[in-house]
């Protein structure tokens, strides 16, 4: 197209189509900070899954509101309630939205959902012969999530202003794992975190492989273990505890990801499977090992490799470079040496 859709439109209203799980989304704050700079005063919703709706409190700067996806046949990020749909179309249908951005993979099943929003006009990812309308960049094959994102914003008009995540903590965070108990007697920058779950149980390091690494730094730093998990995941960290030597606080219990990240945020170390936690640890400047076992890790590691040291490790692998990064980042970074000090109060995003 001869000139950006973003200027030319002047959209007064914009709907964003990504309904993906947490670390998806934080990839995409970047994209969405270029879009409100060059939207400044749009109103931005984001239609996405039901428990993305925090987000727009998270990132009030660059969110105005919300609606719930359902779900679609063909898309695995939840089963498809095709009873909600109609309530749902109608929704986004009564909006009038100026524009509708499919931020959600390369087009395939989204676009024509996309299109039935009834938007004015629509913009996104796509393939031939989509690619090749105005507003529509040929879907990358290659290169980070971030940058991705960024290449359809800065196509679409909205140059990136930088690409940095973002995840802003609010007193309720502070509140909720003050009330959870769970970081009762951890010392600021003096322990370790560990997180053994993933959603997807083929991107999951071995527990017994957790254990190991858990015990190797607390014989050589002495550092107290800390074992990250959500509720659902209680049986892993579990087994981890069980496969250990050291002693280990189970920290695996129902807080948000906001008290999550206020205990992430006072740690020293992450080590982590390829999920969530991973990018708020990029989001907090957290020194983190990342083990990768089944996802691309050119596009889903961290662009900071030298805060966060991506590993690749499939089957019984990676045990030696998980240590051996996870001791160079502890050389790197003694108590108090990161600059995280920007996101230990509440934040506008």
């Amino acid at each position: 197209m001869e000139k950006p859709l973003l200027p030319t439109l002047q959209s007064k209203s914009i709907a964003i189509f990504r309904a993906l799980q947490l670390g998806d989304m934080l990839c995409a704050t970047p994209a969405l900070r270029a879009l409100r700079a060059a939207c400044p005063h749009a109103r931005i919703t984001l239609i996405g899954l039901p428990w993305a709706k925090v987000l727009v409190a998270r990132y009030p700067r660059y969110l105005d509101d919300f609606i719930a996806f359902p779900g679609f046949p063909g898309m695995p990020e939840q089963a498809a309630d095709t009873a909600a749909f109609p309530a749902f179309l109608a929704d986004v249908r009564a909006r009038s939205f100026d524009l509708a951005i499919q931020m959600h993979g390369d087009g395939r099943i989204t676009n024509g959902l996309v299109r039935e929003f009834g938007v004015r006009c629509t913009a996104g990812f796509g393939i031939a012969p989509v690619s090749g309308l105005p507003g529509f960049l040929p879907y990358p094959e290659h290169g980070a999530e971030i940058r991705r994102l960024l290449a359809l914003t800065d196509f679409l008009g909205a140059p990136a202003q930088g690409d940095h995540l973002e995840f802003p903590l609010n007193p309720s965070d502070e509140a909720e794992l003050l009330d959870s108990g769970v970081a009762t007697g951890l010392a600021p920058g003096r322990y370790i975190c560990l997180h053994a779950g993933a959603r997807s149980e083929a991107r999951r390091w071995p527990p017994e492989h957790f254990a190991a690494v858990g015990d190797r730094l607390y014989e050589a730093h002495g550092l107290p273990l800390v074992l990250t998990g959500s509720q659902f995941e209680t049986g892993l960290t579990a087994a981890v505890r069980k496969a250990m030597r050291a002693p280990a606080v189970d920290a695996a219990a129902p807080i948000s990801a906001g008290a999550l990240a206020a205990l992430l945020r006072g740690a020293r170390l992450l080590v982590c499977n390829d999920t969530g936690v991973a990018h708020i640890a990029a989001a907090l400047h957290l020194p983190s090992v990342i083990v990768f076992r089944a996802s691309d890790i050119s596009r889903w590691a961290p662009l900071d490799r030298t805060l966060h040291r991506p590993v690749w490790a499939p089957g019984d692998r990676g045990l030696s470079e998980v240590l051996r990064e996870a001791r160079t980042l502890l050389k790197r970074s003694p108590p108090g040496s990161t600059d995280r000090a920007r996101v230990r109060s509440p934040l506008p995003c």
